[in-house]
């Protein structure tokens, strides 16, 4: 197999899973502190996914931590398989839930003035959340498509 930047066991496949996690647990985070969220079905859809997706990155960090301590490569097929659907489902779920967060959001603050009207909602919050869950969603995706080009190549 091909070693390219992001694969397992590399630094640069390290650095993207950290920013993964990273991103997701900064929009869990501030999800969580915004006030009323949890009245959204969307916004705890958001926060279930950020947390798969931490959990995922963080659990593949570790791997690639112990890969390049013990100077190991994780280009076997069948590992490389399962980063692939690991990496799809999660990258589909986190683009679910930011996409359909958004919607909501777009609602609250354009379509009925919510965010105007009522001083004590935090549509600040909601839309940071987002932001960083969107670039979350980007980071997977990377990881994703370098997966499968992995993949591809056996």
């Amino acid at each position: 197999m091909k070693v390219v930047v992001g694969s397992p066991g590399t630094w640069s496949g390290l650095v993207l899973r950290i920013g993964q996690c990273a991103f997701a647990g900064a929009s869990i985070g501030i999800m969580v502190s915004a006030l009323g969220f949890s009245n959204y079905t969307a916004f705890c859809y958001l926060v279930a996914s950020m947390g798969l997706q931490a959990l995922w990155s963080l659990g593949l960090a570790c791997l690639d931590i112990y890969a390049l301590k013990i100077k190991r490569d994780l280009h076997n097929p069948v590992l490389v398989s399962l980063f692939v659907v690991g990496d799809w489902v999660t990258a589909t779920l986190s683009l679910a839930a930011a996409c359909s967060s958004a919607a909501v959001t777009v609602l609250f603050a354009r379509d009925t003035d919510f965010c105007r009207t009522i001083p004590q909602f935090s549509c600040g919050k909601f839309e940071i959340s987002i932001a960083l869950a969107f670039i979350t969603w980007l980071l997977i995706a990377v990881s994703s498509l370098v997966m499968f080009w992995l993949l591809a190549s056996v």
